[in-house]
């Protein structure tokens, strides 16, 4: 076999036994006061104080995953924008609306998702009088990881969606590239499916309306894969 693919087969294959990955939720909760066996509303409850790393001091609040417990589907973003650290909910800013139009493209439910970050509170930088995202660090994320494992492991998905290179590389590492893997589905023990694609606001970024509208359509048939796959 050429190496190039053995490489990209081995990476293919992603994260740790599920009992590994419940014994290392468990050590990390305890260190952190994450109540073991948790709801998702006590996990909730519990996250509002989280001071593990420095970000909920210019933070307005700690803003949780949201959903109904019995979800099948998990999406996985970077951290909170804006609007979310302001509203305390999660995708509800333009990403989280273009979200919403490109499930219902997909014909997926959006009773049947839960979505959520990687990273809990807003990182910023001051722009005028705007408040301009800035990109978490490795630090940051592992602080924010214990509450990710905890809500996987409380809501046990049937699918697992990254959207964006920070969720994908907090689940399977450093060296994991969307570019590589996008729309795949990826061997992994998290879920019975899981996906990596591109964040919503990626495709907002998008240098004209052609490109955006392409993009968009490359988006919803990432999404329609995980449709077929628990219809």
């Amino acid at each position: 076999m050429d190496s190039r693919v053995l490489r990209r087969k081995r990476r293919c294959q992603f994260a740790a036994h599920p009992k590994v990955m419940v014994k290392r939720a468990r050590k990390d909760a305890g260190k952190m006061r994450i109540p073991l066996e948790a709801s998702l509303a006590e996990l909730q409850e519990t996250a509002k104080n989280c001071k593990a790393c420095d970000l909920w001091k210019n933070a307005t609040q700690t803003v949780f995953g949201e959903g109904m417990p019995s979800a099948k589907i998990m999406l996985i973003g970077e951290q909170r924008g804006d609007q979310e650290d302001l509203q305390g909910k999660p995708f509800v800013g333009p990403a989280g609306k273009l979200l919403d139009s490109a499930l219902v493209e997909a014909g997926i439910d959006r009773k049947t998702v839960y979505v959520t970050n990687a990273v809990k509170h807003f990182k910023w930088e001051p722009r005028g009088k705007r408040r301009i995202h800035k990109k978490p660090n490795a630090a940051e994320i592992a602080a924010c990881r214990p509450w990710l494992d905890a809500e996987i492991a409380a809501l046990q998905p049937k699918v697992i969606v990254c959207l964006g290179a920070t969720a994908a590389q907090t689940l399977f590492g450093r060296d994991f590239r969307v570019t590589l893997h996008r729309g795949e589905f990826l061997k992994s023990t998290l879920a019975p499916f899981v996906m990596a694609t591109v964040h919503p606001s990626s495709i907002l970024r998008a240098p004209d309306e052609e490109t955006r509208h392409e993009e968009l359509k490359r988006f919803i048939a990432d999404l329609k894969k995980i449709s077929r796959a628990i219809s």
